[in-house]
């Protein structure tokens, strides 16, 4: 690859299979890796020596109150910046606009160097899901200064870039998530599963995710509980952990609730599924519904958020109305009562996924650090003459 350059890389966390950012960061190591781009990630936690297969580095941080497997690292710049120094990277990119991420800004200002954010994480929508109007107030005046101070800020939904822009964001272009087709596809299908959990007769309606309520998973309970009551040939399929796992079991008392899962027997749950059930609506774009699609499992979302930007509505996808669990629920029984119909969907998803490769997708991203790099260095050029103009001026007279 001509024009190589180096990127320092910020995230709240960088913990092995921690959430759908992690998963998408450690894909693009191995692009980085594979393109022999120069790279360092820094974070409040990192993988352990010897799982790391690049540059990482790792800030003093202190736990999130509620939410304990996350952690915020201290303010400010210093306990990195003669890692940096030393690395000297020609661009940064934040994932996160945690204390980490502004601290990271604060550091490309001081010192002339660009930064670049992707818009992972939509939290107005959270205060939103919680009815708290003040915090939906504070988080949008908060993202709105921090990400107007990056050169651009790359989203991965169309829906959320056009409803940032509403709330002022400036520097905002739209860049989708990719799949790894290798590890997600149609091929890792098995009725041996199914027969392993004993659900050889029945349909699975799956989700995979973060086990939070901000996914939206009351909508599921309410889901679970309408069509459990009027079937008894379906069973939902929960993959994932978090802090309200407990409680979901209480609530879905004939769910599987099979805890995190990764690699080859992700893969086979995804395929071996008959629909993924999707409510959240607090989505930047939702990696798991691509990755249902590109294991030929038709994903059901809500119309809110950015989970459903990959779908074209009873294409290869079903969108539904959000906290409707009434819609998602009569959407679902007509999709398992008409096969047909089912797979003409599932086949739409296989060819839709097939298109959206990481290596596509990592390369335009690198593409636009350039185009970054490149207006930066004009616009540095452009206000240094200004400036030696302005002092000449001031000389003269």
């Amino acid at each position: 690859m001509k024009n190589k350059i180096k990127i320092a890389y910020f995230s709240g966390s960088m913990k092995p299979g921690q959430d759908g950012v992690t998963r998408v960061l450690f894909r693009l190591v191995d692009w980085l890796n594979e393109n022999d781009i120069d790279n360092i990630f820094i974070s409040s936690m990192i993988p352990d020596a010897n799982e790391q297969s690049t540059k990482f580095f790792e800030v003093p941080s202190f736990p999130v109150p509620f939410y304990k497997e996350y952690k915020f690292a201290y303010p400010g710049y210093k306990k990195f910046e003669s890692t940096l120094k030393q690395f000297r990277p020609d661009i940064i990119h934040i994932n996160s606009p945690c204390s980490l991420g502004l601290a990271a800004i604060k550091y490309g200002e001081k010192n002339n160097i660009p930064v670049v954010a992707t818009y992972h994480t939509h939290f107005p929508s959270y205060a939103k899901y919680y009815n708290i109007k003040q915090l939906e107030f504070i988080s949008w005046n908060y993202l709105r200064k921090l990400y107007n101070r990056c050169d651009l800020v790359l989203v991965p939904s169309e829906t959320i870039m056009n409803e940032l822009k509403e709330h002022g964001f400036k520097t905002t272009k739209y860049l989708p998530h990719g799949i790894d087709l290798n590890i997600f596809n149609s091929t890792h299908k098995s009725s041996g599963w199914k027969k392993s959990l004993n659900i050889q007769n029945k349909k699975v309606l799956l989700f995979v995710g973060r086990l939070v309520w901000e996914k939206d998973l009351r909508t599921l309970t309410e889901i679970y509980d309408q069509l459990t009551g009027l079937r008894d040939d379906i069973v939902f399929v929960l993959v994932g952990d978090g802090p309200i796992r407990k409680e979901l079991e209480k609530l879905m008392p004939e769910a599987l609730f099979l805890g995190y899962k990764s690699g080859k027997e992700l893969s086979t749950i995804y395929a071996s599924s008959d629909l993924f059930v999707f409510p959240s609506t607090t989505e930047t774009f939702g990696n798991v519904v691509l990755e249902a699609m590109a294991s030929g499992t038709v994903p059901i979302c809500s119309n809110e958020g950015g989970a459903s930007s990959s779908i074209r509505n009873n294409h290869n996808g079903i969108i539904c109305d959000a906290k409707n669990s009434f819609d998602f629920s009569k959407k679902i029984l007509t999709l398992i009562n008409n096969q047909t119909e089912l797979q003409r969907i599932s086949e739409n998803c296989v060819e839709y996924a097939s298109a959206q490769s990481w290596d596509n997708i990592f390369s335009k991203q690198y593409q636009h650090y350039l185009d970054v790099i490149k207006q930066y260095s004009f616009k540095k050029t452009v206000w240094n003459s200004q400036k030696a103009i302005n002092y000449l001026n001031h000389t003269i007279n």
